[in-house]
Parts: C-alpha cells; sequence; structure tokens
C-alpha cells in the first residue's frame, strides 16, 4: 500500500531530525573526549613536578647535614665518636651522591623522569664543581679513618674546610634549581589553563555552530511541516464542503483560545508586542503585579516595566536583538512603587502575517527565588571573607611562633653552649702541665663540661629537627622524642607500638605527624600538668593511627578556644597540619579526667 503524502512528509521530517540531532551530539561527544585526552595528557607531564622539587629541596639538607657532621670531627673526643662520625658522613654522602644524579639523568626509584629542562642543566652545571670539591673530599675523610680511626684532626683539617668552603655555593646554586624547578612547574599549570580555556571556547563554538546550522534549521523546517500540515488540512476541509462542520469546528476553536487565553492571562505573565517593542496586548497578570490602571499610559514594552532609565535601556536592547532569534534569560524591572521584580522570561518572535513580525513575551515571577539566591551569594562571600581573616591570623601567629623558637634557639646556644665553651676556654689556658695533680683535676673538669656541651649540641639540633625522623621513619623519631622528653622533663612517657609499624611516608607527612605529637605532648607537660603520657601506634592497610593519652587535669571541649588565646593556637596549628596530610584529627577531654588526642593518616598519601 502506498504512503499517504502526510505520512511521507511525517517520516522524511523525522529522518532529517534524526540525522541533524545525531551529527550535533556527535560533535559535542568528539570535543568532550578530544578536551580530556588533551587534558590527561598534561596532567601525566605534571605528575613528576613535586617529587622532582621535593628531592632537590632535600639535596639541600643533605648538603647542610654533610657539612655539620664533618664539623662536628673537630669536637670529637673518643675514637668510637669519630667511628660513628665517619659512618654518618658516608651514608650522608652516598644519600647525597644518589639524589643528585638521579635530579640530572632520572631515577625510577625516586620516581625522577630527568628530563630537565636546558636552563636546570645549566644550573648544574655551574654548581658541578662544588659537588665535586664536598664529594671528593668528604670521601678522602671518610678513607683515612677507615684506614685509620686514630688519624689527627690537623690531617683531615684540608678535606673539612674545602666541604665548608663549597657549602655556600652548593646552597646558593640549589635554591635557584628548586626556584627555577617551581618556577617551570608554574609554567606547566599557566598552560594546563590556556588549554582549557582554548577548549571551552572551541565548545562553545561548536554549540554556537550547532544552533545556527542544526537547531535553528531545524526549527525552521518544522514550522515548515507544522505549516503545510495546517494547509492540508484546510483543504480536507474544502473537499468535504461541509459547512455546518466546518463552523461548528471553527467556533470551539474560538472558545478554546478565549479559555486558554484566559488561562493565560491567569497564570502568567503574558504580553504581546510589535517588533519595535509597542504593546499590542498584555496579560491581567502582568497589569496586578505591576499595578497598570491605564493601559493607554504606556506605549513601549519597556515603560511599563520599569522607570529606571538605565533598566529601560537594557529591556529596549533585549527587544531589539532578539526581536526576530527569540530569547530566555532573567530579566529585571521595577513597579510604580519602586519594589525590585526578578522575572524569567521568554522572547518567542512569529510572523501572524506574512513580512509582519511580532513577539510574544511569557514570563515567571521568580523575585522570591532571586532573592535567596542573591542572599546565599551574600553569605557565601561573607563566609569567604571571615575563612580568609582566619588564615590571616594563623599566618601571623606562625610567623611568631618562627620568630619565639629562634630567638630560643639564640638564647639556649648563648646561655647554654657559649657560655660553657667559654669555661672551657679559660680553663684550658689556667692548666699548669708542671702541676701534674692539679693538671689532672682541671682536666677531669673539663671531662665533664665537655659532656655537657655535647649534651647542650645534641639538644638544640634535635629540637630543630631530629635525625631519626629523615634517616629512619616516623616510629624511631617518636621513640627518640618520648625518651628525650621524659629525660628533660621527669615525666613518665611510654611508646607502644602495638602492630610493628615500620613503613616510610613521603617527608612532608611524617614531619607534620612528629609535629602534631610533639605539639600534643607539650601541652600534656605545659598546660594539663600530666605526670604519665602514653603514645599508641597502630595501622592498618590504609590507615595509620597515634593516640596520646595523658592523666592530666583535662578541660572543657565546650569552652575551648580555637582561633587564638592560651593553647587555642596550639590547637589550630594541630588541626591545619593534619588538613595538609588528608589525615583527621579528635581530640578528646573532661575537667579531671585527663586528654586522649587520636591521628588518623591515610597511608597512600
Amino acid at each position: 500500500m502506498p504512503d499517504t503524502p502526510g505520512n511521507s512528509l511525517d517520516q522524511h521530517t523525522f529522518k532529517k531530525l534524526s540525522r541533524l540531532y545525531i551529527l550535533a551530539l556527535s560533535a559535542i561527544a568528539v570535543s568532550v573526549i578530544l578536551s580530556q585526552i588533551l587534558i590527561h595528557q598534561y596532567l601525566e607531564d605534571q605528575e613528576s613536578d613535586s617529587t622532582v622539587v621535593n628531592i632537590a629541596g632535600r639535596q639541600r639538607m643533605l648538603s647542610q647535614k654533610l657539612t655539620k657532621e664533618t664539623l662536628q670531627l673537630l669536637i670529637a673526643g673518643q675514637p668510637s665518636e669519630k667511628i660513628q662520625l665517619k659512618e654518618n658522613i658516608k651514608s650522608t654522602l652516598e644519600r647525597w651522591d644518589f639524589s643528585h644524579y638521579a635530579l640530572l639523568e632520572g631515577s625510577d626509584s625516586l620516581g625522577l623522569p630527568g628530563n630537565n629542562s636546558d636552563r636546570v642543566n645549566e644550573m648544574f652545571q655551574q654548581i658541578q664543581p662544588h659537588f665535586l670539591k664536598m664529594k671528593e673530599a668528604s670521601a678522602s675523610i671518610v678513607a683515612q679513618l677507615e684506614k685509620d680511626p686514630d688519624t689527627p684532626l690537623d690531617q683531615l683539617s684540608d678535606e673539612i674546610f674545602l666541604v665548608k668552603t663549597n657549602e655556600v655555593s652548593f646552597l646558593q646554586g640549589m635554591d635557584n634549581i628548586v626556584n627555577q624547578y617551581e618556577k617551570e612547574a608554574g609554567d606547566k599549570v599557566d598552560k594546563l589553563g590556556n588549554l582549557e580555556l582554548f577548549l571551552m571556547a572551541v565548545t562553545l563554538l561548536i554549540l554556537l555552530s550547532e544552533f545556527l546550522f542544526i537547531f535553528w534549521p531545524a526549527a525552521k523546517g518544522v514550522r515548515h511541516t507544522i505549516h503545510n500540515l495546517m494547509m492540508a488540512e484546510t483543504k480536507a476541509k474544502k473537499m468535504a464542503h461541509d459547512a455546518d462542520v466546518l463552523s461548528q469546528a471553527k467556533e470551539k476553536s474560538v472558545k478554546e483560545l478565549r479559555v486558554l487565553n484566559q488561562a493565560m492571562n491567569q497564570t502568567l505573565l503574558f504580553a504581546r508586542l510589535t517588533s519595535e517593542g509597542d504593546i499590542i496586548q498584555i496579560g491581567e497578570k502582568f497589569s496586578r503585579l505591576f499595578k497598570i490602571r491605564k493601559f493607554a499610559d504606556y506605549s513601549k514594552f519597556q515603560d511599563l516595566l520599569s522607570g529606571n532609565e538605565e533598566e529601560k535601556k537594557n529591556i529596549e536592547n533585549l527587544l531589539e536583538e532578539n526581536a526576530r532569534k527569540g530569547w530566555q534569560g532573567e530579566v529585571k524591572a521595577t513597579t510604580t512603587e519602586g519594589a525590585d521584580v526578578w522575572m524569567e522570561m521568554s522572547l518567542i518572535p512569529f510572523s501572524p502575517v506574512q513580512d509582519n513580525w511580532e513577539i510574544l513575551v511569557i514570563a515567571i515571577d521568580i523575585t522570591t527565588r532571586k532573592e535567596a539566591q542573591l542572599e546565599i551569594e551574600r553569605l557565601t562571600k561573607r563566609n569567604f571573607e571571615e575563612k580568609m581573616n582566619q588564615q590571616k591570623l594563623i599566618s601571623s601567629k606562625i610567623i611568631e611562633n618562627q620568630e619565639n623558637e629562634q630567638n630560643r634557639i639564640a638564647k639556649d646556644i648563648h646561655d647554654g653552649i657559649g657560655q660553657m665553651l667559654t669555661g672551657l676556654s679559660f680553663n684550658l689556658e689556667s692548666i699548669d702541665v708542671s702541676n701534674t695533680e692539679k693538671a689532672a683535676q682541671k682536666i677531669e673538669g673539663l671531662k665533664e663540661l665537655t659532656a655537657n656541651i655535647i649534651k647542650g649540641v645534641r639538644t638544640a639540633t634535635f629540637n630543630l629537627m631530629p635525625p631519626e625522623l629523615s634517616d629512619h621513619g616516623i616510629i624511631p623519631a617518636l621513640t627518640k622524642l618520648s625518651l628525650e622528653l621524659g629525660k628533660l622533663t621527669g615525666k613518665n612517657i611510654m611508646l607502644y607500638d602495638k602492630t610493628g609499624f615500620s613503613e616510610r611516608m613521603n617527608s612532608l607527612t611524617e614531619i607534620n605527624i612528629y609535629r602534631i605529637t610533639q605539639e600534643a605532648i607539650n601541652n600534656a607537660i605545659k598546660y594539663a600538668n600530666s605526670s604519665n603520657i602514653i603514645i599508641s601506634v597502630s595501622h592498618s592497610s590504609s590507615i595509620l593511627s597515634i593516640t596520646i593519652d595523658d592523666n592530666g587535669k583535662g578541660f572543657d571541649m565546650s569552652k575551648v578556644k580555637t582561633r587564638n588565646g592560651n593553647g587555642g593556637m596550639g590547637m589550630t596549628f594541630m588541626r591545619e597540619r593534619i588538613k595538609y596530610i588528608n589525615g583527621r584529627l579528635f581530640i578528646n577531654s573532661e575537667p579531671g579526667k585527663g586528654t586522649r588526642v587520636t591521628l588518623n593518616i591515610p597511608l597512600d598519601s
């Protein structure tokens, strides 16, 4: 059976629309996939940037550690101390040398690609002579001490001098290299941002092209199809010559249009305009909303919606620009009483008569929703400003604490180690070798004074950065911390590693765990007046948990200050540090029942 003309027209229109929509969706899918591929490639290039900067920064610490250990040979009194320092120098030299060439040539074990820029390679060449001199001098010291542990210090002084004199140039060069690495990483991020903007522009261009060349032509085609269908219906009615049926249908249509028109007047903000913005018809809801008593007082639509000149100009421009293409969006208006009105408005152009365009305006009152949205935006902005102010306060407190720590270290060195060294110098000068008995007594006193100096140096070094943390990991460092603080304060501080945790984490994570635990112990000693402190360590496949319990006086959690005041900034710093390593911090305390601080750190961080 052959298709009727109507069926053929419907099938043709459906197939055409299907092809156009498939083409449009395919173009969008291709642009999204291409964007993801390009962005993923950029992200892969940036995976190793943080590792490179971290290793380069560690080089500076290792060079300082190497210099410090070689200088300690000058004050080493016992052969066992020389042997220990020789082993430390040897270990530090191996790590320093391996990391240096890993940065230059790449290393799979450290995750370094070795694809340095020409500028970085040039900067490495500038510090290479200083690196080689320090390396050769340190290796010579190790070799001489391995050959003869009792090698006199004057035979090592030249090598120690070489290490010390080349350290400054090497550190300056490594600072420049770290800054260059950070700059290049930042350039990559900027390029990624530019790529995203470019891809967004391409996507928007594709959408605009689809609208202009696919959706708009499709809409015109549908309109043309509807017009043809209406013409076919008219011809069918004329062919039927049924005037009575036609009259009834017309009367029914008029009634339906009246009902529809009244429904639109009651439920929607509805108006008909000429293409120049002159009002043809306006709904009752428009009149009630804007309290219009005399329709003849308003000839232009923009005059009806607002008395504000700027708002009138915006609405006039909106009508001019979209008189033939349609538009949908938000419009702000003002009633005659000065009240703000927000509307979700659609401008629908249509041509009831050939070459005579009109604009159908359909709008919804969204004033309540818009006011709520603006209030949310205002509250969001205020919340952001409060967070920024809090961050500034935290930053200022961090700087203040750093200055206090530096002053404390300087005072410890001047009042403690400095005075003891002065006493050592005076006692050495006062020794009378001719009086053997008094000389022996003074030498015994000098031994005790020297031991106190070494203890003071070790204490100051331990407070700055315990070597156990960088050499062996978090558990040995916390063990050393509990022992040292127990000796210094007379408190009973115990550490229990319940599950035998021995994994190494990245250096920043370990440092932050150490500092948080140190802060919790110091709070228990300083503020809670605790006599017993227990550090418990346990772990699973994904979580490391550290708990610090004390038997101190505790405090009321609801009254503790979190932003300023005594002890408040300490808690804030602990929360900032745990947030930095993606962990979680829990503090539980009651007056008279002690305090428990718990740290949960993901092991994949």
